[in-house]
């Protein structure tokens, strides 16, 4: 994996070791495959967001596509279409344990710093909104997926829908991404250009979390400015 390590880490240097995927990888040796599902699980519900998600996948599809003697795929890509999902749908399950029994403790006030009792309420109201379908589709937003299944289990949303969308998210984001990865790697100009293809993913996947925080910025000045002096 060599050749690749070299061709990404040039353009991602000013990314930080931990969200580098393909860093990441290499640090854990010839335990990869048992390193990226470690990873897949702590990052779907054990209230540790900061972990390149999205692109770890993407990479993992990349490499297992491989065809260059200098690249070694640590996995088929039919083992890692498996087990991926199975570790994301786990992760997810402790994350829904940890709200169940401890998320009235976890957002008790409002002066907390992450646990806030509004994300709380906020989030109940989402789900009532939106449905369970918010299980789905918080999988592919980063940071918002490690904690959803926490206030879900929090919120009090039952287990088996819980249980049924979490299926379906884990199955949906944890092989569509590895399998995306996997096609796109047999792409000339993908591999080509791979840096900036990780580039453009770790774009993507902040930008919600761009536009949340705009909006709640923006919101509170506006608030400020309305209310009486």
């Amino acid at each position: 994996m060599s050749a690749l390590a070299s061709a990404v880490t040039t353009d991602l240097a000013l990314l930080p070791g931990f969200l580098d995927p393909v860093n990441l990888l290499n640090s854990f040796g010839t335990w990869m495959l048992v390193g990226l599902l470690v990873v897949v699980f702590i990052e779907s519900g054990l209230l540790f967001p900061l972990l390149p998600g999205d692109s770890l996948l993407f990479t993992a599809g990349l490499v297992a596509a491989a065809k260059s003697a200098e690249i070694e795929p640590f996995a088929p890509i039919g083992v890692l279409l498996v087990l991926i999902p199975i570790a994301a749908i786990a992760g997810d399950q402790v994350g829904y344990l940890i709200g169940a029994r401890g998320g009235t403790a976890l957002f008790k006030n409002d002066d907390a710093r992450f646990f806030k009792k509004r994300y709380i309420d906020e989030s109940n109201a989402f789900f009532v909104k939106h449905g369970p379908i918010t299980i789905v589709l918080a999988r592919f937003v980063p940071i918002v997926r490690t904690f959803a299944p926490v206030v879900a289990g929090a919120a009090a949303m039952k287990y088996r829908v819980f249980v049924t969308y979490n299926v379906i998210g884990g199955v949906l984001w944890g092989a569509g991404l590895t399998y995306l990865g996997y096609l796109l790697g047999q792409i000339a100009a993908i591999r080509d250009n791979i840096d900036l293809i990780f580039l453009l993913i770790v774009f993507v996947s902040v930008l919600p979390i761009i536009v949340e925080v705009s909006k709640r910025i923006l919101g509170k000045r506006r608030a400020d400015a309305d209310s009486p002096t």
